[in-house]
């Protein structure tokens, strides 16, 4: 979504060397894997300590079963064996908490190792719930964070019904993500779900007691 606005040069894909850019542009990549990553904070702050930091999130228990959808897929596609996702949350009757969607989505863990190297004022955080339903507020308060000109619209997005989320025009062309976003998520037993939410539900509110931010996350 940033690619659209003229002074910012962003990199084509994942882990893919920095773009060219002009002297007045920001350059912007993007690599999920940072977040939760021990020792990515330390290298990034040695490579430069004044970079901006953008992190989007999204409830954390819909972040677990999205891990598991992206996965099932996956398998399914390289003719994999699959397991359903009750199995892969609980073990002998408890909760997974080894599972590695639900490792990942302990925010208050991977936050506390980011802050040891930033101040949370160089980090934004972008509410990937409101993202998908209303992204124009969200990229705005991006724009401000990173002391850009206003140049993402309204007329810039549209809904695409069969997709289920917003796609990009811009400059006559239209883009949406990739097709493995919006994948239809498996319904969860609900004993299965409460146990989750309540594991997570503490994690939740030690990550907003560390960024004075609450969200709407059950």
């Amino acid at each position: 979504m940033l690619d659209i606005h003229p002074e910012v040069a962003a990199a084509a894909t994942e882990r893919e060397q920095m773009p060219y850019s002009f002297p007045h542009q920001i350059t912007v990549e993007k690599t999920p894997g940072y977040f939760t990553s021990p020792v990515a904070p330390a290298r990034i702050h040695s490579m430069n300590s004044s970079i901006r930091l953008l992190l989007i999130l999204r409830d954390p228990t819909e972040r677990v079963i999205s891990d598991y959808t992206q996965v099932y897929f996956n398998r399914l596609e390289n003719h994999k064996p699959v397991q359903a996702i009750e199995n892969m949350l609980v073990k002998n009757g408890a909760l997974n908490t080894r599972y590695k969607a639900i490792q990942r989505s302990l925010y208050d863990v991977h936050m506390r190792n980011w802050l040891q190297h930033f101040p949370l004022e160089q980090i934004h955080i972008v509410d990937g719930d409101t993202l998908i339903h209303d992204p124009l507020p969200e990229l705005q308060r991006v724009e401000r964070f990173l002391d850009l000109p206003p140049r993402i619209v309204a007329s810039n997005f549209y809904f695409n019904q069969t997709k289920g989320f917003y796609c990009i025009r811009s400059d006559g062309h239209e883009r949406c993500l990739h097709e493995s976003k919006g994948r239809p998520h498996p319904p969860v037993n609900n004993s299965v779900l409460r146990q989750l939410r309540l594991y997570l539900r503490q994690h939740n509110l030690n990550f907003y007691r560390l960024i004075g931010r609450s969200f709407n996350w059950q």
